[in-house]
Parts: C-alpha cells; sequence; structure tokens
C-alpha cells in the first residue's frame, strides 16, 4: 500500500485502487503522487497484460481532488502550480502506461475521476453512475493536461458543454457522450470488468501494447513515417505469432508468452 493507493494482482491482470472510501475516494496530493508512481511501476512489468482502475467499495470511482485539503495545499496560484505538477505528472504516466488500462466505474465519476478514468483504454461503469466536473461552482479551471483527455474522448464541444454547464449526467448520457465505453447492471460491474480484463489478458501481450501505441499515434496529424509503417509487420518475427498461428491450425487455445 502507497499512501492512499492499493495496488494488488492476480496472475497477469493489476488492480490499482484509489483508497479512500470514507471520503468516497476524494484524492489528495499524495494520492495523485502515489497513483502515478504506482502507474510508472507497473508499467516497467513485462509479465503484466492489464490494469484495472477503481474506487474502494461501490459507492465511488472518485468525485475529484478533496477540497477540505485547498485551504494548505492549493491557496494561491503558486501552491496550485505545484500540486498541478503532482496531477499532470501522473496524467502522463496513465498516457504512457503501455498496458492496457480499464476503469472499473461503481457510482460517482467526477471532476479528477473523471480525468483519471478518461485516460484509460476501456471504461466501463453502472447503471447508476454519475459524471461530470462542475467546478466553475468553485471558480477553478481545468488545465490543458486535464482537458485534454475529455477532448479527446468527446470532442471540443461537448468538453465545453461539460465544463460550462456543470451539470452531473447519468451513464446512459456519459456514453452518448463517448466518456464510457459500455454501461452494465450496477452489480454486474466487477464480473464484467474480470471477464474484460481476462479476455484482453488471453491475447497475445505484444500485440496489445502495439495497438495501443498505433491507435495513440493515428491521433497525431502527421504523417506515418516509413519505419513506423513497417513496425506493424514486426509481430510477425515474434514468438506469440508462431503460437498464435500454430494454435489456429491445431484448433487449439493459444498460451502467449509475450515474445
Amino acid at each position: 500500500m502507497t499512501g492512499s493507493i492499493t495496488v494488488h494482482s492476480s496472475g497477469p491482470v493489476a488492480t490499482v485502487v484509489l483508497d479512500r472510501p470514507h471520503k468516497l475516494n476524494a484524492l489528495t496530493r499524495s494520492m495523485w503522487q502515489a497513483l502515478g508512481d504506482a502507474i510508472n511501476n507497473l508499467s516497467a512489468d513485462a509479465s503484466l497484460r492489464c490494469i484495472v482502475i477503481r474506487g474502494a467499495g461501490e459507492k465511488a470511482f472518485s468525485p475529484g481532488n478533496d477540497i477540505g485539503e485547498f485551504a494548505r495545499e492549493r491557496a494561491n496560484a503558486v501552491q496550485a502550480r505545484a500540486y498541478g505538477a503532482v496531477m499532470h505528472a501522473t496524467a502522463r504516466a496513465l498516457a504512457a502506461c503501455p498496458i492496457p488500462l480499464i476503469a472499473q466505474i461503481h457510482g460517482i465519476c467526477v471532476g479528477g475521476g473523471l480525468e483519471i478514468a478518461a485516460l484509460c483504454d476501456l471504461r466501463i461503469c453502472g447503471a447508476s453512475s454519475r459524471f461530470g466536473a462542475p467546478i466553475k461552482n468553485l471558480g477553478l479551471v481545468m488545465a490543458y493536461a486535464e482537458m485534454a483527455p475529455l477532448v479527446r474522448l468527446a470532442g471540443p464541444d461537448v468538453a465545453l458543454e461539460i465544463l460550462l454547464e456543470g451539470r452531473i449526467f447519468d451513464a446512459a448520457e456519459a456514453k452518448d457522450k463517448r466518456l464510457v465505453t459500455r454501461v452494465v447492471a450496477d452489480d454486474q460491474v466487477a464480473a464484467e470488468v474480470a471477464a474484460t480484463a481476462a479476455r484482453i489478458a488471453e491475447g497475445a501481450p505484444l500485440v496489445a501494447r502495439w495497438h495501443k501505441k498505433f491507435a495513440k499515434r493515428l491521433a497525431d496529424p502527421q504523417p506515418i513515417t516509413d519505419a513506423e509503417a513497417d513496425e506493424c509487420f514486426a509481430c510477425f518475427d515474434t514468438d506469440d505469432f508462431r503460437i498464435g498461428y500454430a494454435a489456429f491450425l491445431a484448433k487449439q487455445k493459444p498460451a502467449f508468452i509475450g515474445r
């Protein structure tokens, strides 16, 4: 356990828990730091095939930053820059993570919680989950690094709708806005995430990492270089391709080794 971030693994799947249930997993500066450290550590683990991020309990993923901490941590622009540097370093760690990330969303997913979820590759929530970023009511700005994932998912107009109105909206609307990828019954969220993580873990792990890399690169308007295009064929020289191809011909389930 690192601060209020708990990490545990089950085979090739790691789960990172925003572990502050008595505050609905509201985020502190130390939690942001610990989350970034955890993601950086897990990113270096070649044996991992999927990472699940969730809040403790089933009442909330996270309602965002703990406002009670602001008096001593974000009372002015100087303090806010230092706090923001920690948040943005964690956002970079999440964005750079080569391992597929799933946000397991129960209940409230607002503000900073929504920012973390938006940095995951898949976001699975319960039907009663709630979303939004009502920071206008605090007189706060969502900085570039925090807004970028929302703009990427929902587009600039919808990101502005969320920020200008400050509404809290339901899971169906979040799905319509592309903020979540799947909505299931509240009591099925954990099972659906576990099944999804298992499906990801069963696949060739190098392929999953390549697909993450390629999807991120395609968001860059710069033309694909010859070297980048050539990388798409590197998979044919991997042991996993030979394993997968042989298993397909033998009508067997492949056991990939990540090489």
